[in-house]
C-alpha cells in the first residue's frame, strides 16, 4: 500500500478535539511494570523485523492519534526488544557504576549496601544496549517484566499493593508495597512502545508535523504508521515513527531516528504480542529458598541510602529552569559555580571528562558540551548547566542569550 498522505497537524486554533485526543493519548497507558528508576532524558533496537505492506483503510493523522487514545487494551503478554543506541563514549564499564551510584542501587561491601533485585539499579541497564523483555498485564493492578540476561533473569511483578524484584543471579528479592486507589506504582522508565509513544505525544503541538506514512506488519500484525517530525530546526530529533495497530489502536514498536542520520537512537517493538488475558499465575511469586529478601522501606534507612549522589543533583536542580519551545527546548539550572575541574585542581579527573566534550566559546565565556546522538549537555565553566534533544549551535546560542 503507498504512503497515506495526510495534512500536517497544527493545533493553533483548530481543534479542541485533537487536543483533548492528546490528552487522552498520554492518560491511557497499558501499564506494563513498575519502574523505580529516573530516566528522563531517554523517554524514547536497528530495526525489529517488520514486514508486509497490509491494504487498510486510510486513516488522517488525527484520526490515527485518537484511535490511540481510545484503545482500552488492558491485557496483554508478548516479548518486547529494546535497543538503545546513544553514541555513549566507552568508558570500560564505567559508566554503569556510576549510574548505578547514582540510582541508590547495590554496591558491594555489605548487606547494608542495599539489594541486587532493587529496580531503581537492577533496570538502568535498558538505556544502552540490546535486551529483550517479557511483558504481561491484567488491568493496572498486575503486571509483570522479566529482562531476559545471560544464563539469568531479572523479573519485576505488580500484583495489588506487592511490588517484587527478584535477580535469579544473586537470589537475591526485593520487596516493597504501593498505595491509593488504583494501587499502581509510579512507573519512570518506559519499557514498551506504548510507553514511549505517549511520552512522543505530548510533544506534539504547533511546532511539529504528523503525517500518517503507509502501514507495516509488526509481531504478525497489520498497522499503521505514524510520523511524528520536528518542524523546527536546530532539534537532534530527526523523527518518530509509531506502529499503530489496526484493531486495537495499541503502538506496536516505536522508533526514533537522529537528525544526524544513521541507525536509529531508541528502536523498541513487539516480537510476539497477544491481547488475551494472561493466566492468574502469571503474577504469582514467592520469594525462593534461600533468597536474601529486602524490604524496601528498611533499604531506604540503611546506611548509606540515605545520601545519595541523585539527592545532590535534586538540590542542584531545584533551580530549573525551561527555555525555548517545543522541540528545541532547553533544561538549565545552576550548580552553585561547580563547573567541571581542570585537569589540575581535578587531579586528572577534569582533563579525563573534558576529553569526551567539545571545547565551546561564546558571550557566555567558555565552557564544555557533551555529545550523544540524542540529548547534549553544556556546562560552562561557571558551573550553569544547558541540556535538551538539541544541537551543539542551539546550546551555545540559549547559553549567549541568558548573559
Amino acid at each position: 500500500m503507498a504512503p497515506i498522505d495526510s495534512d500536517d497537524m497544527t493545533t493553533a486554533g483548530e481543534g479542541e478535539d485533537s487536543r483533548a485526543g492528546r490528552r487522552r493519548a498520554t492518560r491511557y497507558v497499558v501499564p506494563v511494570a513498575v519502574m523505580g528508576v529516573a530516566a528522563a532524558t531517554i523517554g524514547l533496537v536497528p530495526a525489529l523485523a517488520d514486514s508486509g505492506d497490509p491494504d487498510l483503510p486510510e486513516v488522517t493523522a488525527e484520526q490515527l492519534i485518537e484511535k490511540i487514545a481510545e484503545s482500552d487494551v488492558e491485557q496483554l503478554s508478548g516479548t518486547v526488544k529494546i535497543s538503545t543506541d546513544l553514541g555513549l563514549p566507552d568508558l570500560g564499564g564505567l559508566e554503569s557504576g556510576l549510574m548505578s551510584g547514582m540510582s541508590g542501587g547495590p554496591r558491594t561491601g555489605g548487606d547494608e549496601d542495599g539489594s541486587a533485585a532493587d529496580p531503581s539499579a537492577k533496570l538502568t541497564g535498558l538505556v544502552s544496549g540490546t535486551h529483550t523483555l517479557r511483558v504481561a498485564a491484567d488491568g493496572p493492578d498486575r503486571q509483570k517484566l522479566s529482562l531476559l540476561e545471560d544464563a539469568a533473569e531479572y523479573s519485576l511483578i505488580h500484583d495489588g499493593k506487592d511490588v517484587w524484584g527478584y535477580d535469579s543471579k544473586s537470589n537475591e528479592v526485593y520487596h516493597s508495597t504501593v498505595s491509593g486507589a488504583a494501587g499502581q506504582p509510579e512507573k519512570e522508565v518506559p519499557a514498551t512502545p506504548k510507553d514511549f509513544a505517549d511520552q512522543a505525544l505530548e510533544a506534539v503541538d504547533d511546532t511539529t508535523s504528523v503525517t500518517v506514512d503507509g502501514t507495516a506488519q509488526v509481531a504478525g500484525r497489520d498497522a499503521y504508521r505514524l510520523v511524528i517530525k520536528p518542524k523546527q530546526s536546530g532539534s537532534t530529533v530527526g523523527a518518530v515513527t509509531v506502529a499503530v495497530d489496526a484493531r486495537t489502536g495499541m503502538p506496536l514498536k516505536f522508533t526514533l531516528t537522529p537528525a544526524s542520520g544513521g541507525a536509529a537512537v531508541v528502536d523498541v517493538g513487539f516480537t510476539r504480542v497477544s491481547f488475551a488475558k494472561p493466566d492468574a499465575s502469571t503474577f504469582d511469586f514467592t520469594p525462593p529458598e534461600g533468597a536474601k529478601v529486602t524490604e524496601g522501606d528498611e533499604a531506604a534507612k540503611a546506611p548509606g541510602q540515605g545520601h545519595r549522589a541523585e539527592d545532590g543533583l535534586a538540590g542542584e536542580m531545584d533551580g530549573l529552569e525551561v527555555i525555548g519551545e517545543g522541540w528545541n527546548t532547553i533544561a538549565t539550572f545552576d550548580t552553585g559555580g561547580q563547573g567541571l575541574p581542570t585537569a589540575a585542581a581535578g587531579g586528572g579527573l577534569g582533563g579525563f571528562l573534558g576529553s569526551f566534550g567539545d571545547q565551546v566559546k561564546g558571550d557566555f565565556g567558555s565552557g564544555t558540551v557533551f555529545k550523544t546522538r540524542l540529548v547534549n549537555a553544556l556546562i560552562t565553566d561557571d558551573g550553569t548547566v544547558y541540556a535538551g534533544a538539541v544541537t551543539k549551535d542551539a546550546l551555545v546560542k540559549a547559553a549567549d542569550a541568558a548573559q
